[in-house]
């Protein structure tokens, strides 16, 4: 008899964990009466309805943080009273067949009775103990605070206590996720999963929505904030003028600014075939009021003519003396760049200068408008370039993850690593959070759903202790009188 009460009180303070948590499902339904020990609805618990008001209408009861009976433990809950009814009935039955072979062994009706007599009266004490013992998980037998009773109620914290702890150990070790994780092979079956083009489709799909409603969700003028800042700050953290300075260089050597030359001279001696009045008229107008007019005129000619004949040299002369004096100019000036400490002060001064314009700034911020719309495009688009090359990605690396084991070995050791960190780290909130949880239920709601959940099996064992006991009686009876004859 110790032994079932004690398994009892393992499958409550275990077993009975799953079952409350099916207990807060959505599809609620109203609370029942508290089943009593012979499956009639008692009536002492203080979760249970009573009359509210004149109107004696029927007040549900508080059902504290597990939530309200769901339909699905309401028929929990009428199995368990059928059960009980049958164990009761099994009870009376004894005292029956008791009571009626003791009259008939009163009357001398034969030795038999004398064994069915015993049969009986051991099967009516083994009904009864573990009647108390069933009874005990859950409240008071009879409602008299008998030590060691009502286990559930009294012993829930230490029972979630007990609960996080048998998770930790067991549950959010790293060897047993490592190895679980191992055993699994997630590498491998990710992917299997992911070389099908169904699969990556469905893939790049989902993450153009995640990508799309998280553009969404972010705020223009911070991400517009924080990528001026970063530009600004890296720009400030870092100098220019020797980088600057390497690139002319390189420039120049490879002599890619003649064709910036080119283009200049061939626009100035465009435009100055074009504007020869402008020309003229500049240099007349500078000149002193006391001079003639048509020796103004000649000079303005001449100085035309000489500016005209100097850009179509540069233009048509790749030796010009004047190209030689950009190159070595340019090539100085790179020089300056890279190693003379006043140019290299000036630039810096140059660029913090522009950086602080507000021009500048709103043009840096401008930018992410930009970006964002040309991403949110992409991902809607799927023909767009983001999206073919995204699922071409996953796909081939679907196709690797299934054929190369070295890979799958990489992607199963970081998930393993990651899995192991979390676990390690975050064990003991895990377990807090069990203990706390449980500690918050209501003790007297909590012992009624696992009643529901477990409470049938339980009946058994007093079905099985009236069947046993009367076995019993009847052998031991048997024997005695067999050892005194």
């Amino acid at each position: 008899m110790d032994q079932a009460k004690a398994g009892d009180v393992a499958a409550a303070g275990a077993g009975g964990v799953r079952p409350i948590t099916g207990g807060t499902a959505a599809r609620a339904a109203g609370p029942g009466p508290d089943p009593g020990p012979n499956g009639r609805p008692g009536s002492g618990s203080s979760n249970s309805g009573g009359a509210a008001g004149s109107g004696g209408r029927q007040r549900p009861p508080n059902p504290g943080p597990l939530g309200t009976f769901t339909a699905a433990d309401e028929e929990r809950r009428r199995g368990v009273r059928r059960m009980k009814t049958i164990a009761t009935a099994a009870l009376l039955l004894m005292a029956v067949v008791f009571v009626l072979a003791k009259w008939a062994q009163h009357e001398g009706a034969g030795t038999w009775t004398g064994y069915v007599a015993a049969a009986a009266e051991a099967g009516m004490v083994g009904a009864l103990a573990d009647w108390f013992a069933v009874t005990a998980l859950f409240r008071h037998p009879l409602g008299l605070p008998i030590p060691h009773t009502a286990i559930i109620p009294t012993k829930k914290d230490q029972f979630g206590h007990t609960l996080g702890e048998f998770v930790g150990e067991n549950f959010l070790s790293g060897d047993v996720v490592r190895s679980r994780l191992k055993a699994v092979g997630i590498a491998g079956r990710l992917g299997a999963w992911l070389a099908q083009p169904e699969h990556t489709d469905r893939v790049t799909s989902e993450l153009s929505t995640a990508l799309r409603g998280a553009l969404a969700v972010l705020r223009d003028s911070d991400v517009q904030a924080v990528v001026g800042e970063a530009i600004t700050r890296r720009a400030d953290a870092q100098e220019i003028a020797p980088g600057l300075g390497s690139m002319l260089e390189r420039v120049v050597a490879d002599q890619g600014h003649r064709r910036v030359v080119d283009l200049v001279c061939g626009r100035a001696a465009q435009w100055l075939e074009v504007h020869s009045d402008s020309v003229v008229e500049a240099v007349t107008g500078g000149a002193p009021g006391w001079t003639p007019r048509f020796v103004d005129r000649r000079v303005g000619d001449r100085v035309y003519r000489e500016l005209l004949r100097f850009v179509t040299e540069m233009r048509d002369m790749p030796e010009h003396p004047a190209r030689g004096a950009i190159d070595r100019f340019l090539t100085d000036f790179a020089t300056d760049l890279r190693s003379d400490p006043q140019t290299r002060a000036r630039v810096e001064r140059l660029k913090s200068d522009v950086l602080g314009r507000g021009e500048v700034q709103d043009l840096i911020s401008s930018a992410w408008n930009a970006v964002r719309s040309m991403i949110v495009a992409a991902a809607e688009d799927e023909r767009s370039e983001l999206r073919v090359r995204a699922r071409a990605s996953l796909l081939s690396l679907g196709q690797r993850m299934a054929s190369d084991g070295r890979l799958r070995g990489k992607i199963d050791g970081w998930i393993e690593d990651a899995a192991v960190y979390v676990v390690t780290t975050y064990r003991d909130e895990v377990t807090s959070l069990i203990t706390e949880t449980v500690a918050s239920w209501d003790a007297d709601h909590t012992s009624k759903k696992i009643e529901a959940h477990i409470g049938r099996d339980l009946q058994f064992i007093r079905l099985n202790g009236t069947v046993v006991g009367s076995l019993a009686g009847l052998a031991i009876y048997a024997l005695v009188n067999v050892v005194t004859r």
